[in-house]
């Protein structure tokens, strides 16, 4: 491997013949950029898809109440259906050991001001676990507490945007806001992933929202993350559970789909998770053979590399050259070509990646990139067919007799 002779010979090969050595690397470059920057795609469409489903938690049911619009149990059809405090109990004690987090909601469109500062902002009545439901990250402070519900505090929990809007300067915390006349008490700024819309939402306690509305125990909709251990399937029978369960509760025919509406994550993530399967197998398979058809070139090329030298293997046979030394000489040869042609795939493969960064989103490809462990196994594969591919002509190659390979033309 180290023979210096034996590399200088290797060296001097190439350089002799450079449009075949070209062409010998052209082949393992272009398989492995290629693939490279198939799977990157295939990864950004994931992350894509992936981040469309990060704003809120993933193993979300949300169920809301609506009008009826088929009659049922003698009741009449264009009722409103409204959720209360108990139909929430009903719902998160349905099936207690599959609820992950809980919260209802009741919402109300208020003025709110800060000085000399106001807006109409979208007031949320909640649970602590709002916080988990829509994946909020505290700025500052804390988010509303179980004691703050008992005590139906007056203290609120403001979006990003609504300390931009009014609270111009230095920290919001502690300071008040006035919420449709009743004083709030700021005590935390949260982020959302959802964007502007939600980081100008208003979270107080829920209880203290519905004693603002004249004591009113509605809820507005009615947000259920299940048990992540649950199976999509699992998940799909439990919120048709849910919604059966809260119909016959509310006196909602069967096949009534708007008197209770629920919207289902677990139904999305199925149908995400078949697409990006197939999807995934489609980028596999064309990635795959773009690996197969670089072997075949390269196989190709080392059969008409060896046919091209079998004189020049007669002559070295017929001054004492060894079966194993010629065809270590050719082995060593194709592995030195496909090595290098391969790091060239490589790094323009990295490079073009690169290059698209974040520029495709508009086509739902967020930053397409390839593990390292996928581009090892490829090289990898690619170099063992490289020694394959220059082992097996040259073997043969090397078993002609020197008369016979002197006759070749």
């Amino acid at each position: 491997m180290f023979d210096l002779d034996r590399w200088q010979e290797i060296f001097s090969s190439i350089r002799s013949n450079v449009l075949r050595t070209v062409l010998s690397g052209f082949t393992v470059a272009l398989g492995l950029f290629i693939f490279i920057v198939l799977f990157g795609i295939g990864s950004g469409l994931k992350n894509a898809f992936t981040e469309g489903f990060a704003r809120d938690a993933q193993n979300l049911i949300t169920i809301y109440s609506g009008k009826t619009t088929i009659a049922y149990n003698g009741l009449q059809s264009d009722r409103t259906v409204t959720m209360n405090n108990e139909d929430y109990d009903f719902l998160v004690n349905n099936d207690k050991e599959k609820v992950g987090y809980s919260t209802p909601r009741y919402t109300a469109n208020l003025m709110v001001k800060y000085g000399k500062e106001s807006g109409s902002y979208q007031i949320n009545g909640a649970d602590p676990e709002e916080k988990y439901i829509e994946n909020r990250k505290m700025l500052e402070g804390r988010y509303v507490s179980s004691m703050d519900l008992v005590r139906k505090q007056n203290v609120a929990v403001i979006g990003r945007m609504v300390q931009r809007d009014l609270i111009k300067n230095g920290s919001p915390v502690g300071k008040d806001l006035d919420i449709n006349g009743t004083m709030f008490k700021v005590i935390g700024v949260f982020s959302d992933d959802g964007g502007d819309n939600d980081e100008r939402h208003i979270t107080i306690p829920i209880t203290t929202l519905q004693q603002m509305k004249k004591g009113s125990d509605t809820i507005s909709t009615a947000y259920i993350a299940y048990n992540e251990n649950l199976t999509p399937e699992e998940a799909i029978k439990y919120g048709d559970k849910l919604k059966d369960g809260l119909k016959a509760r509310k006196n909602v025919s069967p096949d009534d789909e708007n008197g209770i509406r629920v919207w289902n994550n677990a139904k999305n993530m199925n149908e995400t998770f078949m697409f990006m399967a197939v999807l995934t197998g489609i980028v596999t398979f064309i990635g795959l053979g773009t690996l197969l058809a670089g072997i075949i070139g390269i196989s190709n090329i080392m059969v008409y590399i060896v046919k091209e030298r079998t004189k020049e293997i007669g002559v070295r046979k017929a001054i004492g050259a060894k079966p194993g030394s010629i065809v270590a000489l050719i082995v060593q040869e194709s592995v030195v070509i496909t090595v290098v042609s391969g790091f060239v795939g490589v790094g323009l493969g990295v490079l073009a990646l690169h290059l698209i960064g974040d520029n495709l989103e508009e086509y739902f490809i967020k930053n397409p990139s390839v593990g390292w462990y996928e581009i090892i196994a490829a090289f990898i594969a690619l170099v063992i067919s490289g020694l394959i591919a220059g082992f097996v002509p040259a073997y043969r190659a090397s078993k002609i007799k020197p008369i016979e390979a002197l006759r070749t033309e």
